[in-house]
This record gives structure tokens, sequence and C-alpha cells, in this order.
């Protein structure tokens, strides 16, 4: 498990590098994988995290579906754990309208704001072992598709947010 970056380091400001096609299905690309679930797992609070933030410059991004869903009924089992693996994510549609969400990062602590995102959007990556893939969503999903790609490109979400307030909470280690 590996400390989330935060604002300030350099690694979040740079466009990261597509993972080249020699990696897939080696056990370098799979540790690093294994490494940013096991780092996501660790926020209970976080739903996504790309590569940058554990200080990797790779084109990668994991989202945890089961924790964009609403929680189950009081003494209902939680889903288990289900996570979609995004390498060299690019966008192949998003709609044109735009919504304002509230918006937070792991790399940007206690800092919250609202963005003005696509309210759909579809992916095209590749999984682990190299199969494309699209994926598309709305809601939440596509805020997701669009942060995780902004880190991606070195843009945090404090960079185009509005209405930012602070939250003193104790931080994550």
């Amino acid at each position: 498990m590996s400390l989330i970056v935060q604002d300030g380091e350099p690694v979040l400001r740079k466009t990261s590098a597509s993972v080249p096609t020699e990696l897939f299905g080696t056990p370098e690309l799979n540790s690093i994988l294994k490494d940013m679930k096991e780092t996501l797992d660790g926020q209970p609070d976080g739903v996504a995290l790309a590569a940058p933030q554990i200080g990797i410059s790779y084109r990668i991004f994991i989202v945890r579906y089961d924790r964009i869903v609403p929680p189950p009924p009081e003494g209902e089992p939680f889903p288990p754990a289900e996570v979609g693996i995004f390498i060299n994510p690019r966008f192949v549609k998003s709609a044109k309208r735009r919504v304002e969400m509230d918006e937070g990062c792991l790399s940007v602590r206690g800092i919250y704001g609202k963005t003005q995102r696509h309210n759909r959007a579809t992916v095209e990556a590749f999984d682990a072992d190299g199969v494309r893939f699209e994926r598309g969503g709305g809601g939440i999903l596509a805020q997701i598709f669009q942060h995780e790609t902004d880190h991606l490109n070195g843009i945090l979400f404090v960079d185009h947010a509005t209405d930012m307030i602070e939250v003193n909470r104790e931080k994550h280690a």
C-alpha cells in the first residue's frame, strides 16, 4: 500500500506516459494495479484513484464501482469490492450538457468545491491484459472518468472548481 501524494508533489502536475504495450500482462503492471487497489481500499471515502496519486506517472486509473451505489439497507451486507481498471483511457463520447457537481480529491484532502462536468461520458481503455473495451456512464461515474483523466493530464479539480470550502478533518495516511 502506498501513501497518496498531495497537491504540491510534481508528479501530480505532469502529463502521464502511456503504458507501453509490452507492459500489459506483466508482473510489473500487476504489481502497480495491486498497489493501487490496496491504497484505494485503505481510503473508505475514496471511489477512484489515478496512478500519479501514488507517484506513478502512467495513464492508469481504477474505480470502485461498489462505492458509487447507495449503501444497502441497515443490516444488509455491503456489496463485494468491484474494481474497474482503465489503462491508457481516452474519451470517445461526452454529452454536451454539463452539470454542476460537488467534488473532492484524495490528493487535495479537506478541500471541496463545485465543478462543471459532462453529465455523460464514454471512455475507451485497456484492461490489465491489454484488451480494449468501452465503458460509458452518467452522473458520478461520468464525473469519475473526467476527474481521473484530469489527473493523468496533470490537472487537479481545484484548478477549475468554484465555491471551494476547507473542511477540518483528520488526514488519512
